[in-house]
């Protein structure tokens, strides 16, 4: 396209990580002209070396990938989860017997959910983008934005001037979009350093994943797949792990050779996989939790970790983010065959309307868990164990976690069927 030539959508996202890239996706497969713009530029095509990341994938969020082309592109099938067990413990003690236990099978559902590693949803986005006739693509490429009273000028470095009638924010924690629309934000800071990464072990996961509830943290084990196999003969099987430690110990947690570090993530473990060897890379973030006081502002909505960021401790953050893309999806979708202004005060706010909500609960469930089960007090341990057998035994109770851990509620039900998103 020469650059002299302006480019006219209905849509802009900023930041085309798996929530932006999702989003334009979304919209350019509902016939919605859509731009993205990246700074980083995409991953290459093909499957890169396992570095370690996988995401869990709720139902609701497997929908909407689905109605959106990208499911069906991932390059190999991704690893279901079918048994969730919660227990409470210390590191090298046997959990606790009273603990909770899911089975897909008795919510009818199907799985839980689908762990799918991050260079495998990478390469299915990017065989998706280029398919869209409605969707733009920029990346890498620095990005000037002004919103006017009318619409969205972006420009693009080195590229066109774009047109729009609203522009998404999607680039994260630390959004520019935010900032300069002066959104004010509220942050949590856990002290505490979250731990990601895999391992290779002796028994089958037999599609279970593991929450364990520590004095310091949470720890996960989440079931891999993997599309060219894990570990050796011995090791033929694969997990990633989500730990959350306390900044000093994950220092120097980190600091340790793969040996060590394979021994503590044992201890954690309680032996119900066998022997284990951590594969791949190990990354590290500061936990901390983030809220901005508004989803929108004039002709912009954010979406994901910048408009809130909570603590993995349900291992529900990209859902969340997934939930916001069906929400503003649906909006601009019904604006736009309405002859609205998707970028309208009006639209803003049934966007904000919906996903609101739902990021408030689960920012507030999420810290709740993490002041309730990040505690060693020995009156509280046995009180937290006791609820957690008490929920094993109310059937209604459990289902309704259950249903939780798919990402479905009664809204979110009919948002992501009826029109496909």
């Amino acid at each position: 396209m020469p650059l002299h030539d302006p480019l006219d959508v209905t849509v802009c996202v900023i930041g085309a990580g798996p929530v932006g890239a999702t989003l334009a996706a979304t919209l350019a497969a509902a016939g919605i002209r859509t731009a993205v713009i990246d700074r980083a530029p995409l991953p290459p095509m093909e499957l890169p070396a396992f570095d370690g990341r996988a995401y869990a994938i709720a139902l609701t969020s497997r929908r909407l990938l689905a109605a959106s082309g990208i499911w069906d592109r991932l390059p190999a099938a991704p690893q279901e989860i079918r048994h969730i067990h919660v227990a409470d413990g210390r590191p090298g003690v046997r959990p606790s017997s009273l603990g909770l236990g899911f089975s897909a099978d008795e919510v009818g559902e199907g799985p839980f959910g689908w762990m799918v590693e991050a260079r495998a949803l990478r390469v299915a986005l990017n065989a998706r983008l280029p398919q869209l006739p409605n969707l733009h693509a920029f990346a890498p490429a620095e990005a000037e934005v002004t919103r006017g009273a009318n619409g969205v000028e972006i420009r693009v470095a080195g590229g066109p001037l774009i047109r729009a009638r609203l522009v998404v924010g999607a680039e994260g924690r630390e959004s520019r979009l935010r900032a300069q629309a002066g959104i004010p934000v509220t942050r949590w800071d856990y002290g505490q350093v979250g731990m990601v990464g895999a391992f290779a072990h002796e028994r089958p996961h037999r599609a279970t994943a593991l929450e364990m509830f520590l004095p310091n943290g949470p720890f996960a084990q989440l079931p891999l797949a993997g599309p060219d196999g894990f570990g050796t003969a011995d090791l033929p099987h694969a997990s990633a792990y989500v730990w959350s430690e306390r900044t000093e110990l994950a220092r120097r947690f980190l600091a340790m050779d793969d040996a060590r570090f394979g021994h503590e993530l044992s201890r954690r473990l309680g032996g119900r996989l066998g022997r284990i060897r951590p594969i791949g890379r190990r990354w590290s973030y500061p936990l901390s939790a983030l809220w901005a006081h508004r989803f929108t502002a004039h002709r912009l909505a954010l979406v994901g970790d910048a408009a809130h960021g909570i603590h993995p401790i349900a291992g529900q953050g990209l859902n969340l983010g997934f939930r916001d893309v069906a929400a503003l999806a649906e909006a601009v979708i019904e604006a736009v065959a309405a002859g609205e202004d998707p970028g309208s005060p009006a639209v803003l706010s049934r966007y904000e309307r919906r996903a609101r909500p739902d990021a408030m609960l689960m920012l507030g469930a999420t810290h709740v868990l993490e002041r309730l089960f990040g505690n060693d007090l020995a009156p509280v341990r046995l009180a937290r164990r006791l609820g957690i057998a008490a929920v094993d035994r109310i059937p209604a109770l459990k289902a309704a976690f259950a249903r939780r851990a798919m990402g479905m509620t009664r809204g979110q039900a009919g948002l992501l069927g009826g029109q496909g998103l």
